[in-house]
């Protein structure tokens, strides 16, 4: 069985498409995932090419990484300059990243238009960036941009191209589909030429984009000609109609072709971080996304659902648990048993299979409603709690106010109080704050402080709001997602209501009460906290 290393591109190339944008911390729990998924290349980015970069980097330097290395980003060095002396080729050299990505140009087009540099100038840039950082100890992957379109123009060239990179030290050397525009035809002659030409000195690798919806397809296509490395971006994210989608060619892969992608534990992460991902994001889940989508195993015709209770192959190319996914059917209240079970071994819990279909009930009635636990993890657990028994709140409720006022002089001033009973004490406690939701949460940390003080150690570092239901107007119901940290690890909790300042109080209860069990088992008194 072929092994094919998995190269993801979503913090870099993915972040390019319109209407994404990640905090530093936000990239570093992607980046987990991924690792934890089995991706094995992850790319980071420019080092240093502007403040978020510089300080995902230094975090990305603290950081321990059980399967996937890191990636830094760069071009060829500066036309009539010494590799070593370029700048940007300086910052890679000089990076904790054990693999430095370079791009260079491959097409003439670029090379007059552009880059302004003959064609033998382009082929010593290329030569000399990959020697000088694999002469600084680094792993080299080098990116041919827009190389089917060099091909189609000049396919010497292009293969002269990768022939400099390869023999100058690239441990790799990746066609790239830039514009995406070349279908799979053409794609398999050139692919085919430079496994000829090149695969018995250097490993081929496949970069497509999706422009003509051809960049799944291609990529496969790609493999099939000897491609052993494939890049590519969660759900297909990147600049116009995206990169070819590693959710879709993963699974493609290994269950349809038999190549060796990832385990087959791994394989089942594939929907949940295909979920988180999106999540994170702010993004609707696409339903229909091939084999991680609600509705890519979704039956509801009767003739169908008939066939799948018979057989499930009637109706599905593969099980939807393979890939972590599930059935929806009426008739299947046993879906999503499997990953309630493990999510409980992972809090500490030992379900009967009877309190798991609970759950699932449980989830499926409030996912209904709006919610969406992939990314809201700490809200999850709280849940497995509530729904098992074992679950302690941190006070009861008596009341919340939260009161907002905009003055003439365009001040606006928001004060909240709170009255709670913790161990039969009632707590009354009023603090202002910049908006209702950060008062809230002075206001019942203030309550909380003597008999959990703690909470001082977690802090609210996300806040996201999305309408659900855009034809109701301001009546819509509001999801509000909040990422919270204790300084070691990151979790999400949800909240969902037609009112905004209560799916935030929601979601907020929930952060501090799974704070307060992370600093439990800290403590000795519960199970190692689950990786987020």
């Amino acid at each position: 069985m072929t092994k094919i290393e998995l190269y993801d591109t979503t913090l870099r190339d993915g972040m390019q498409g319109e209407g994404m944008s990640l905090s530093a911390p936000e990239k570093l729990r992607v980046a987990h995932r991924l690792d934890h998924l089995g991706i094995d290349v992850i790319e980071a980015g420019f080092p240093s090419s502007n403040p978020k970069e510089l300080e995902l980097f230094d975090l990305l330097a603290e950081e321990t990484f059980e399967h996937a290395s890191i990636a830094a980003f760069g071009m060829t060095r500066r036309r009539d300059s010494a590799a070593p002396d370029d700048p940007g080729l300086r910052v890679l050299a000089g990076c904790f990243a054990p693999v430095c990505t370079v791009v260079g140009k491959t097409w003439g087009l670029h090379l007059e238009k552009v880059v302004k540099v003959s064609r033998e100038e382009n082929l010593r840039m290329i030569a000399d960036s990959v020697a000088f950082l694999s002469s600084e100890g680094k792993r080299v992957i080098y990116d041919a941009e827009h190389f089917f379109d060099g091909f189609h123009d000049d396919p010497d060239y292009a293969l002269r191209c990768l022939r400099a990179a390869a023999e100058a030290g690239a441990e790799t050397v990746v066609c790239c589909d830039t514009n995406g525009g070349t279908l799979p035809d053409r794609l398999t002659v050139a692919m085919a030429a430079v496994v000829d030409s090149l695969g018995s000195i250097v490993s081929v690798g496949i970069h497509c984009h999706d422009d003509a919806g051809c960049g799944v397809a291609n990529s496969i296509a790609g493999v099939q000609q000897g491609a052993s490395h494939v890049q590519g971006t969660m759900n297909g994210y990147g600049e116009r109609c995206g990169n070819a989608n590693l959710v879709t060619i993963i699974p493609n892969l290994q269950l349809k072709l038999g190549y060796e992608c990832l385990t087959e534990e791994q394989l089942t992460n594939l929907t949940p971080t295909a979920h988180f991902v999106d999540e994170l994001l702010n993004f609707n889940p696409d339903s229909f996304q091939p084999y991680v989508g609600r509705n890519a195993f979704a039956h509801k015709g009767g003739m169908h659902v008939a066939g799948v209770s018979a057989d499930p192959a009637t109706f599905e190319h593969v099980d939807p648990e393979v890939v972590g996914n599930r059935r929806e059917v009426l008739i299947s209240e046993l879906s999503g048993k499997g990953t309630v079970h493990a999510r409980a071994r992972d809090a500490g819990l030992v379900l009967e299979d009877e309190e798991a279909g609970a759950v699932v009930e449980r989830v499926k009635e409030l996912e209904h409603r709006g919610y969406h636990f992939e990314a809201a993890d700490g809200s999850f657990e709280l849940l497995l709690r509530k729904e098992t028994g074992d679950y302690e709140p941190l006070f009861t409720l008596e009341s919340w106010r939260a009161i907002v006022e905009k003055r003439a002089d365009g001040r606006v001033e928001t004060e909240a109080t709170i009255k709670i009973w913790v161990d039969g004490e009632r707590y009354v406690r009023t603090a202002e704050g910049n908006g209702p939701v950060n008062a809230l949460d002075r206001a019942l940390r203030e309550a909380l402080a003597q008999t959990h003080p703690r909470l001082r150690d977690i802090d609210l570092v996300n806040f996201k709001v999305r309408i659900l239901d855009e034809a109701k107007g301001t009546g819509a119901v509001t999801r509000v997602l909040l990422d919270t940290s204790d300084g070691e690890e990151v979790w999400g909790t949800i909240g969902v209501s037609e009112n905004i300042i209560e799916s935030s109080w929601e979601a907020l209860v929930d952060s501090l009460e799974y704070g307060m069990l992370r600093v439990e088992r800290r403590a000795g008194r519960g199970t190692t906290a689950p990786a987020t």
